[in-house]
């Protein structure tokens, strides 16, 4: 019994050493937003990309989510989002969906309630990239 918890604890470490040293932070989901929202945010996010003129409804600049949200980058909604979850409720076309992040690995992601929710690393770091162009005031 005693090597049986040993194993576990030592799996369990291991585990948790891993996770860390893979969570994607913004750098990594710089490339993705290039690809997949600078066309129409723009390569800065500021709702500026080469479609935006063409679309009847501008897309958001993604600068100002934290300072339209009290200075508090909500992670949960951005989340819901970038995955489509939250798009039906979106007026006019929305945003296109990605279906290429949603594929690869899951990691562990807090969307800031504190619960870890397996999450694809794309979509993490696409949200972690997002959080790190906004302004504040």
């Amino acid at each position: 019994m005693m090597r049986l918890s040993i194993g576990l604890m030592a799996a369990a470490l291991v585990a948790g050493c891993v996770e860390q040293a893979e969570m994607p932070v913004a750098s990594d989901g710089k490339g993705l937003f290039m690809e997949n929202c600078a066309t129409c945010h723009g390569a800065n996010g500021k709702g500026d990309g080469e479609m935006a003129r063409a679309m009847s409804r501008p897309p958001a600049d993604l600068t100002l989510i934290q300072v339209r949200h009290n200075n508090s980058f909500p992670r949960a909604k951005v989340m819901s989002i970038v995955d489509g979850y939250a798009r039906s409720d979106m007026d006019g076309p929305g945003m296109p969906e990605f279906g290429v992040l949603l594929e690869g690995d899951l990691i562990p992601f807090d969307s800031g309630d504190g619960v870890l929710t397996p999450t694809p690393r794309k979509l993490v770091a696409l949200v972690e990239y997002i959080e790190s162009l906004q302004q504040t005031r």
